[in-house]
């Protein structure tokens, strides 16, 4: 799938990502993945169902989706580079993958926020019900970030 809006193409089609400047944002701007290594983020990409923002070769956003496409679907490593911020682009990235083929008719969509609880409340995310039946192992800074 691709559309391309206002000069920019939003994308699931992982031959136009450019996994450098995706590692180059997690590793270095993300709070979530500080200093994640680069062969754990093309892992990740080559394990997951990807989307990109691009403006012309240049890597301005990106999602990715783990699931089974079946019954299940996690978001993360969301994100649009802070000089197109406040374009509505992290909108419309939402909207092109919450209607994509491959996440329809699943039972659970998660994902986990610090500071955007807003944007994904618009497209139906909730906080969850009855977190005490949620379990997890955590790793603490698994690549050393201060």
């Amino acid at each position: 799938m691709e559309i391309n809006e206002n000069g920019f193409i939003f994308s699931d089609k992982k031959e136009l990502l450019d996994i450098k400047a995706i590692h180059q944002y997690l590793s270095k701007e993300s709070y979530w993945a500080k200093n994640i290594p680069f062969d754990t983020v093309k892992r990740s990409i080559e394990n997951s169902l990807c989307f990109g923002i691009n403006k012309g070769q240049e890597q301005v956003g990106f999602a990715r989706w783990v699931t089974d496409k079946a019954t299940f679907a996690w978001l993360c490593d969301v994100y649009v580079k802070e000089s197109y911020r406040g374009l509505g682009l992290s909108k419309k990235l939402m909207s092109f993958m919450i209607f994509h083929p491959d996440l329809q008719g699943l039972r659970t969509y998660r994902l986990g926020t610090l500071d955007a609880h807003g944007l994904y409340k618009q497209f139906g995310f909730e906080p969850i019900e009855n977190p005490d039946r949620l379990m997890a192992i955590v790793v603490k800074n698994p690549y050393g970030a201060e």
